[in-house]
């Protein structure tokens, strides 16, 4: 299976809905499934960043996605967060 790199928030929304086409799936199948609202699916899938990652995590599940972490390799140092720390 091809590794899809998102390196920012604007790439999430378009693979989202990507995987969900090619699952073959509807917005309102995927709802289903996840338990939430057709509309709430569609929000999610326009601003994941603002979804729980315990949701965003089973939206993944449900499109048979895995997410995978990795160091990038073209990078030595590690960007602190926004409260200056690392982890």
């Amino acid at each position: 299976m091809r590794d899809f790199t998102i390196r920012i928030p604007e790439h999430l929304p378009v693979m989202l809905k990507e995987f969900r086409k090619q699952a073959g799936l509807t917005q309102a199948e995927v709802a289903a499934r996840m338990g939430v609202s057709q509309q709430t699916l569609s929000a999610l899938e326009r601003n994941p960043e603002a979804a729980s990652a315990a949701r965003l995590m089973r939206l993944l599940a449900v499109l048979g996605v895995e997410l995978v972490l990795r160091k990038s390799e073209s990078s030595d140092h590690v960007e602190p967060l926004a409260d200056n720390s690392f982890w």
